[in-house]
């Protein structure tokens, strides 16, 4: 794993970019969010500590413990979160001192791995239902899942500091898709008071885990519907001047599958990337239409800009710039369809590692951190894998 930062350090090692807000946006995907982890850490050694936090699923976890404290404390939070859940779920030894030499024995033990994390669950996180749902009587909540999340509950309130979430300090958004109408909600400190039941209902992918009860009302994880919370952030108003790092766990792009294992895995890839690149094109679009609005707005006199028309443009007009920083986990070769759920040490410290690294070479490029001159106001970055823009 990265070694430990010096936060007080490396807070001077530059000035605050010039963005009024620097957003970390944290996409769901389970066993893989460990690379989400690795980097912040880079970005907390930059001194880029967030103004807003937003996850989906996995990422709302993480979401929570960033959110949910000091930032000298952040870190070994989550790594005692990481460290925690994944210890072998059966208290037997597990596969970590085997070398590995190619990737088909690490494809197996990956697999024993997850197999092992299907029977005994992930320690702090999910237990399996004992007796099962199938042997339990219909309509009661534990015949609704085939794991117990109440560790991930107790887990929570003990790494995070839900008053902290609500003080104010930084803007914290979840999302969740409420089982009665379909709908996505965001649960966000603006409009909500944060508890453990809103990271909770985040993450509870069915029929794995339970819906969460939220005022009368139950919900599930929010990648049901969107795996990204992208949207919400870059549309939300007032806009502001903001620098975005966009954390995803599934790649969109991948190359084409040799066999029914990669077949398994691209189909997972590109049902959760939640398109996030689409949107972000959308989003450009949206933008140059929006600065082309300002800019006529200026030219118009005054006694047209009180016709009714004039003032429903003057709502959209925007002249904000936004850099979005893409940072996508590329799964190994030897990564099957279990990689979401593989909760092995061995496995999150390379997932931890993988972030860390390529944040760190992301952030060697200075214009990442630089105001864009484009038309758009708009720039995107997806440097880490081949260093181009």
């Amino acid at each position: 794993m990265a070694t430990r930062s010096n936060l007080s350090k490396s807070h001077l090692a530059r000035p605050r970019p010039p963005f009024e807000c620097i957003a970390l946006l944290l996409q769901g995907g389970g066993a893989l969010g460990s690379y989400q982890a690795g980097v912040y850490q880079a970005l907390a050694e930059a001194g880029l500590h967030p103004d807003w936090v937003a996850g989906i699923s996995i990422g709302a976890i993480n979401a929570a413990i960033i959110a949910g404290n000091a930032p000298e404390k952040r870190i070994d939070r989550l790594r005692e979160f990481w460290e925690g859940i994944t210890a072998s779920p059966l208290g037997v030894p597990s596969f970590e001192a085997i070398p590995i030499h190619d990737d088909f024995l690490h494809r197996l033990i990956n697999q024993a791995r997850a197999a092992g994390t299907l029977v005994g669950g992930a320690p702090g996180f999910f237990t399996p239902r004992l007796p099962p749902p199938f042997l339990q009587p219909p309509g009661l909540p534990e015949a609704l899942s085939y794991y117990d999340t109440s560790p991930l509950k107790d887990t929570l309130e003990r790494l995070v500091d839900f008053d902290r979430i609500n003080g104010g300090g930084t803007r914290f958004s979840v999302g969740a898709v409420n089982v009665r109408t379909g709908n996505f909600t965001y649960f966000d400190t603006q409009t909500h008071r944060i508890g453990p039941a809103h990271v909770l209902a985040s993450g509870s992918l069915p029929p794995g885990f339970p819906a969460v009860e939220i005022d009368g009302e139950h919900y599930w994880d929010g990648g049901i519907v969107s795996n990204t919370p992208l949207q919400w952030v870059i549309d939300s108003q007032p806009r502001r001047d903001m620098l975005a790092f966009q954390v995803d766990l599934w790649s969109a792009r991948g190359d084409f599958p040799r066999d029914l294992n990669e077949v398994g895995v691209r189909l997972k890839d590109i049902q959760y990337s939640s398109r996030t690149r689409s949107a972000t094109d959308q989003f450009r679009a949206k933008q140059r239409l929006r600065r082309a609005a300002a800019r006529l707005l200026e030219q118009l006199p005054r006694e047209a800009l009180e016709q009714p028309e004039a003032k429903l443009i003057a709502e959209e007009a925007c002249r904000k710039v936004f850099n979005i920083v893409h940072l996508i986990y590329r799964a190994r070769n030897y990564e099957g369809t279990s990689k979401d759920y593989e909760f092995s040490r061995r496995t999150m410290q390379e997932h931890w590692q993988s972030g860390y690294h390529n944040a760190v070479r992301t952030l060697r490029h200075p214009e990442v951190l630089q105001r864009p001159d484009s038309p758009d106001g708009v720039r995107t970055f997806d440097l880490h894998r081949d260093g181009r823009e």
